[in-house]
């Protein structure tokens, strides 16, 4: 084997290529080139194992073939370890043998490996001298290593320092004849592993550890127990620890208990889009640090550099991780396609910053391979210059210069748009904000409103006066009363181009009261101009749409992407994208139950906001809504099926039928669900598991959280209604419907339908369906039955006001339904297309086509259905809860169903 002399000191074309890959990197890295000639054993070493990854199993392999007696020893075999790995490193990466991915898990795994033998060794030996920690709840307790930064996520680079912080779960004293306390016992085994790291001796060093990220940094307690973690993150956490514990991995020790201790710190319950602010201020700060000290070509912190390129992915982490658990992830190259996929960042983007990204911190690696120093500044020597560009494979610096200058440059404009400062209204500034204040007169605010629009200008001041003194605007954060009063003047502005600006400026003022103590939704109307001019217009529309974001304004992060607001819904992607969020949070029925609610709201959300700009008509609403509420049963169903201890299969022969407004496809936005539940299964113990099962979906839909409800049931419709049992079989259900049955249950099967679960029960049903609708019946009995069930729901609804009840009243909605149910039961056994459920006003037309009933009669009542049915949708998105209008403004309509009774009732 050719030496290390022989191989430096070859100039021809003669060397072999694991030769020449070895002089390469000599050429490259000083510190190369001096640690293969510190011992002879080095070169043979690294020219068997040049064309294998350093893999942790060889590490610690490497390590147990060590004698290990004293701490000179063990530092002395992690040194020798750490010279072998990065000999491999080095030689594998600028001879194109090895990827980033490679080299940062090369260097990630030998920091874990390192701490974790350390502690091996050093935890019995302290122990020796003081006993083992002892908890207050009496168990062993050990000490917690967290790697922070780039050792957390996996991505530490050649020569970096290691971020720790040191951990136990519980204070106590050791069990020694020398009791120390716990505290004072992990502080010392601390100090013992930080020099077992750092400490430069004969054989150098293995990792620089910075322990300044700890609680109250470098004046802080070396170790601190779970409970002053916590108290001090609750209290005294700032947002750029935050940000540091997104990458934060315990790497020695049991780390369950303490991931969950400060999930909630680190990625908020809500969406916290303060994050955008808090991140702006971190960059400037380090900016002014950069210019400071002439950092200017600093590859990490300078501009377009490393640090932008994280600081645009753990943003939308720290945005939105707290309800998206699947970017609770830590590498930078691994959350960036993630945001790409959830259509948070445009795929040039990603594409472009994951380019960037590769490039610069390969670019880093070469920096630091020159002296095994830790830098991210460009060289300012030609020979320096000269050396990078070799070990980059660029013909010169100035070709390599280009290209970095290039990559920096969309580096920085891609952090400039997501961080960028929202466009500030001069008119909305500089002249409603004395309006807010209150800080000119009455008479010349009162002057100003009525120039922009406000009709009631006084009335107007006076609201806003009220809303200025309230205690709950006095009693705010400073950083929340901020951002309302940044947001206060642009929605005067903005306001006053609605129709009716007073209702407007009230109706989102009110909306902002309601969620002025979640910062993070001040902070994203904030941040998003466009997105507060949308509420602007969604509330001038409809107050309920306005109630439904106040009860729920994690839906105002759905305004951000009006693509998505306004898409045509794809309900099979939206069941896979519900799936995998539910597969996200597996096992916490609390999460599961809110994924599912969110995903609930934000749907509805995207449709109503539809509807009120024209792109969606009531009759597709209806069918949106209703296919919504499907998907969410069969994920219901998937959901708490596997939960059922004493489930007796793997799949369940079960199903849910709708009826009413969820069987007709008619639901509104806080329609109910009419359900009821069947199973077709021999099973000695089916009865007892669906009725558990029936239990369990029945409270999942209608039990309230945090994040509100899904649907409220009604499952009276069931075999014998409330006293009957909650699930049925087949057979049963069949006999009962053929036997027992009123006839007032049979017109609500006209409009019912299977929704989820199993699909043969769904025909099952609906061939007993059929069957029941299609019986010979007498027609005078069933007049009478019909009209006496018309008689009790009138009485049942009675109408003391000078207006028209939509539904209710004699020549509305329920007159038509009765109509058509009293019709389709009476035809269907000579006219089997009347047992489809089509919808009223498809059956409407049927029956005045088969001659059943006046055509024209037909024709006319169909269309007062559907103006009923407007009328009655437009009133409750005005949020009255009753739909009641002047008898005069439908007196045509009235008379058209009233006249279709008659003649259909007559004696």
């Amino acid at each position: 084997m050719l030496t290390l002399a022989q191989i430096l000191e070859d100039n021809t074309d003669s060397l072999t290529p694991d030769a020449a890959y070895i002089r390469h990197a000599a050429d490259c890295s000083g510190y190369f080139r001096r640690l293969l000639a510190s011992d002879s054993l080095l070169l043979p070493d690294l020219m068997q194992s040049l064309h294998q990854p350093f893999l942790e199993q060889a590490m610690r392999g490497f390590l147990q073939e060590q004698t290990i007696t004293d701490e000179p020893a063990l530092k002395r075999a992690l040194r020798k370890l750490r010279q072998r790995v990065m000999l491999r490193v080095i030689a594998r990466d600028l001879n194109g043998l090895a990827d980033l991915q490679e080299v940062m898990q090369s260097m990630s795994v030998l920091a874990g490996v390192a701490v974790q033998f350390a502690l091996q060794h050093l935890t019995p030996w302290l122990e020796a001298s003081y006993g083992s920690a002892i908890g207050e709840g009496g168990g062993r307790q050990e000490l917690l290593v967290v790697g922070m930064g780039k050792l957390g996520g996996g991505e530490l680079n050649v020569s970096s320092d290691i971020d720790l912080i040191f951990a136990y779960e519980e204070d106590g004293d050791t069990d020694g004849k020398k009791s120390l306390s716990n505290h004072d016992f992990f502080i010392r085994l601390a100090k013992k592993l930080i020099a077992a790291i750092d400490e430069v001796t004969e054989d150098g060093f293995v990792f620089r550890v910075d322990m300044r990220l700890r609680p109250y940094g470098s004046e802080g307690p070396l170790a601190c127990s779970f409970a002053m973690l916590e108290e001090y993150y609750q209290t005294q956490g700032r947002e750029w620890e935050r940000y540091a514990w997104i990458k934060g991995r315990v790497i020695a020790g049991e780390g369950d208990n303490l991931a969950q201790l400060l999930r909630p710190f680190v990625f908020r319950k809500y969406l916290d889009y303060g994050a955008f602010e808090s991140m702006r201020d971190l960059k400037i700060k380090i900016h002014d640090d950069v210019n400071r000290k002439g950092m200017q070509d600093n590859i990490k912190l300078g501009r377009g550099g490393i640090r932008e390129i994280e600081f645009i992915a753990q943003v939308f982490q720290l945005i939105r991780g707290g309800q998206d658990i699947s970017l609770q992830i830590r590498p930078t190259l691994s959350v960036l396609p993630l945001l790409q996929a959830k259509q948070l960042i445009p795929e040039a983007s990603v594409y472009e910053l994951s380019s960037a990204y590769i490039f610069l911190r390969n670019l880093e690696h070469r920096l630091q391979y020159v002296e095994d120093a830790q830098t991210q500044e460009l060289p300012t020597t030609d020979e320096a210059k000269a050396r990078i560009a070799l070990s980059m494979n660029y013909a010169d610096w100035s070709a390599l210069r280009a290209v970095l200058d290039q990559y920096r440059t969309r580096v920085e404009q891609h952090f400039s748009e997501v961080f960028s400062e929202p466009e500030k209204s001069e008119t909305a500034h500089d002249i409603a904000k004395p309006v807010w204040q209150g800080s000119v007169d009455q008479q010349e605010a009162a002057s100003y409103l009525q120039t922009l629009g406000y009709s009631q200008a006084e009335e107007t001041l006076r609201r806003l006066q009220s809303q200025r003194d309230s205690s709950k605007y006095r009693q705010l954060p400073d950083l929340s009363r901020q951002r309302f009063d940044t947001l206060m003047p642009l929605l005067i502005t903005l306001a006053a181009q609605e129709p009716q600006p007073e209702i407007t400026l009230m109706r989102v003022s009110d909306l902002l009261d309601s969620i002025c103590r979640r910062a993070s939704y001040l902070a994203l109307l904030a941040e998003y101009p466009d997105a507060l001019n949308l509420v602007i217009k969604l509330a001038s529309a409809s107050p309920w749409l306005m109630q439904y974001l106040a009860q729920h304004p994690i839906l105002l992060d759905e305004l951000l992407d009006t693509r998505n607001l306004y898409a045509e819904p794809d309900f099979d992607a939206m069941r896979e994208e519900l799936n995998r969020r539910l597969h996200d949070v597996a096992g916490d029925t609390e999460r599961l139950m809110d994924v599912m609610r969110h995903f609930k709201h934000a749907a509805v959300f995207r449709f109503a906001a539809q509807e009120i700009a024209g792109e969606l008509p009531l009759v597709k609403l209806s069918d949106y809504l209703s296919a919504l509420a499907d998907l969410i049963l069969q994920a219901t169903i998937d959901t708490l099926w596997p939960t059922l201890r004493a489930k007796h299969r793997e799949v369940p022969q079960f199903a849910v039928i709708g009826y009413g407004k969820l069987g007709g496809k008619e639901l509104g936005y806080a329609s109910d669900l009419d359900i009821i539940f069947l199973y077709d299964d021999d099973a000695p113990e089916a009865g007892e598991v669906y009725a558990r099962l029936g239990q369990r979906i029945n409270n999942w839909l209608s039990s309230l959280t945090g994040a509100g409800y899904l649907y409220e049931t009604d499952m009276r419709l069931r075999p014998d209604g409330a006293s009957g049992l909650l699930v049925s079989t087949v057979a049963a259900f069949r006999e009962y419907q053929q036997n027992k049955a009123w006839v007032w249950e049979h017109q609500a099967l006209t409009r019912a339908r299977f929704c989820a679960g199993d699909a043969a029960i769904g025909a099952a049903f609906e061939q007993v369906r059929v069957d029941v609708m299609r019986q010979p019946r007498d027609a005078v009995k069933l007049r009478e039955e019909v009209i006496h069930m018309r008689k009790k729901m009138h009485d049942g609804h009675a109408n003391n006001s000078a207006l028209f009840d939509l539904k209710h009243d004699s020549g509305g909605i329920v007159d038509v339904e009765f109509i058509v149910q009293y019709l389709v039961l009476l035809h269907a056994v000579d006219h089997v297309e009347l047992t489809q459920n089509l919808g009223n006003i498809a059956l409407l037309n049927i029956l005045g086509e088969l001659g059943l009933i006046d055509d024209n009669k037909a024709e006319a009542v169909a269309m007062a259905y559907r103006d009923f049915r407007h009328l009655q949708h437009a009133i409750r998105l005005q949020g009255e809860g009753k739909a009641r209008v002047p008898f005069a403004d439908i007196q045509v309509q009235i008379d058209a169903v009233q006249d279709l009774w008659n003649e259909v009732f007559k004696a």
